[in-house]
């Protein structure tokens, strides 16, 4: 018998970024497949969720939960005892932390290790939180749900995880919102960005320290300074912090354009990634790289890097570098100058992209839910 599940949404973002596609992705094929499921979310969603998902039911936190510190109080306390209001067998936290007594068998979703590999693209307060959070789901969780292999093999070697509690369950891609755009599409959002039909590089993520975006100016100035016309770059998206990145900016010779338009609607993304020459994403660090997968879906060529789940998502279909300047520069310049290899690469990332859905990755979690319910069980009749 299936297991009835609690879905923790309310750490949700209204941008939905990365963990918002996550979860709103998985939501949906668990409720396309008939789970069991209840949903806790904050008001503002209450309607997309029964919207999207018509046989869950769906159940709203406190409206105080918009501030974080009430929101992780009431993954503490509330929490559970909405876990036993609404009979769920298996609580699922799909964002690190959970409670400390969950009062049933608990899975969560570990995204990456880099607040404690690479602490210094992250924030001090973020990296104490999140390691901490990352160690009490390993020592509480009844199982661990990955991303990647990658992730998986980072928590062994780095906590000392163990493996037998951990499913690796690759992300998806929503092929109704992230598709080849039509002409049109195309037009609209490069006259949206004020480039009217002029080439671009496109960059869609957080300006954080972790997704590299200094290091993507560099090269990429460095790479058309000397073209007759040159490419702008296009960074999409906003959050995060870095100092460097303003810094890169600064330094940007005056005859090239680099456009920051801030958050795109979900419906220019298309146009927007698969309108651009180069997808660039050369990022230190994932436990997928979900834009990369996007863009591929879009008909992008992408480049990127060779770090952590990066070449699980892109394989063969995706261009490499180093994630330092002077290697992206050489890597983005070789692809401007090769429109036949570009194109194979869009072919190719478009292919690759179809491969990966949010119906398998729902099948991959509701496995995880049945081994964590079934070893509770095992458990108390041990008892």
């Amino acid at each position: 018998m299936a297991p009835r599940v609690l879905v923790d949404a309310t750490e949700v973002p209204a941008d939905r970024g990365a963990l918002g596609r996550y979860v709103d992705g998985l939501l949906t094929a668990l409720g396309a497949a008939h789970t069991d499921l209840a949903i806790a979310c904050q008001r503002a969603d209450e309607e997309r969720y029964r919207r999207l998902i018509t046989d869950a039911e769906v159940v709203t936190a406190p409206p105080t939960i918009t501030h974080r510190a009430a929101r992780l109080a009431w993954e503490q306390s509330g929490l559970p005892v909405l876990a036993q209001q609404v009979s769920a067998d298996v609580l699922h936290a799909p964002h690190y932390s959970m409670p400390l007594r969950p009062g049933r068998p608990t899975v969560v979703t570990i995204h990456d290790l880099t607040f404690f590999t690479e602490p210094e693209l992250h924030s001090p307060v973020s990296s104490v939180f999140y390691k901490s959070a990352i160690r009490t789901a390993v020592r509480r969780a009844a199982r661990l749900i990955v991303p990647s292999k990658a992730t998986r093999d980072e928590l062994v070697r780095v906590l000392g995880a163990d493996p037998t509690r951990i499913d690796v369950a690759y992300h998806g891609v929503d092929h109704t919102l992230f598709h080849r755009p039509d002409p049109e599409q195309v037009t609209q959002v490069s006259d949206r960005l004020g480039l009217h039909g002029k080439p671009y590089v496109a960059f869609l993520g957080a300006l954080d320290p972790r997704k590299n975006v200094a290091a993507l100016i560099k090269g990429w100035a460095g790479a058309v300074a000397d073209l007759d016309e040159p490419p702008a770059l296009v960074l999409a998206g906003g959050g995060g912090w870095s100092d460097e990145v303003d810094a890169a900016v600064a330094s940007v010779p005056s005859h090239l354009r680099l456009v920051r338009p801030g958050y795109l609607p979900f419906s220019m993304l298309p146009g927007f990634l698969g309108g651009s020459l180069v997808y660039a994403y050369p990022s230190r660090g994932e436990g997928f790289g979900l834009p990369v997968l996007e863009a591929m879906a879009c008909g992008a060529p992408v480049l990127t890097t060779h770090c952590t789940s990066l070449p699980e998502v892109g394989g063969d279909a995706v261009a490499y570098t180093e994630p330092d300047a002077g290697h992206i520069e050489t890597a983005l310049r070789g692809m401007l100058d090769d429109p036949a290899g570009r194109e194979a690469l869009a072919l190719a990332g478009y292919a690759r992209a179809q491969e990966f859905t949010w119906a398998a990755s729902a099948e991959a979690h509701l496995a995880c839910y049945r081994r964590a319910a079934e070893a509770s069980a095992a458990q108390q009749s041990a008892v």
